[in-house]
């Protein structure tokens, strides 16, 4: 398992095309050695900087979250890791059960925790490939500043960084600092 990075440094195009492509490494070889659906959790971390204290709180978040989650719903939890990456943190959990109730169940959680919308919640069938939103017949996410199509926003570049960093942050911050 890797640590967190001290300070809160940018990381380059290359380190993140890197950090994806050992990301989808390490679930092909949780699916085929588990074979059972696979839940992949990342945060929504907008710029250069993607390990931070901010960050590495709301992670610890979803990860109670998603924990809590699947011990309420008495699935079986085969493995379980977290990969604090100056990449971003990552989790994977490994869980005995029908792959599109779970994607209902974390789709339901984003929905849910105010700090749902920053995370990125996704569950692989080692059957079936990635489970998506539309299988359930759910609207894809939203924007964080205009409430259209996220990826549809985040690909045309329609709002600046900062803008959207700021954003993500408030979202943090405000669940930080609650009374």
């Amino acid at each position: 398992m890797s640590t967190l990075t001290p300070a809160a440094a940018g990381v380059t195009l290359t380190e993140l095309l890197a950090a994806k492509e050992a990301r989808a490494q390490r679930q092909s070889a949780w699916l085929t050695h588990y074979a059972q659906p696979l839940v992949s959790l990342t945060l929504v971390t907008p710029g250069a900087v993607k390990a931070s204290s901010r960050y590495h709180h709301c992670m610890g978040s979803a990860l109670q979250a998603c924990d809590q989650l699947f011990h309420q719903l008495h699935w079986p939890v085969l493995a379980r890791e977290v990969f604090w990456l100056p990449t971003g943190a990552e989790a994977l959990w490994c869980i005995d059960h029908n792959a599109p109730e779970i994607k209902a169940a974390t789709v339901a959680l984003e929905a849910e925790h105010p700090l749902g919308r920053v995370w990125d919640i996704d569950v692989i069938c080692p059957q079936e490939g990635q489970i998506g939103r539309r299988s359930l017949d759910q609207a894809s996410r939203r924007c964080v500043i205009c409430d259209g199509p996220a990826h549809a926003c985040a690909r045309s570049r329609q709002h600046p960084v900062e803008q959207v960093v700021q954003k993500v942050e408030e979202i943090i911050d405000a669940w930080f600092t609650r009374d």
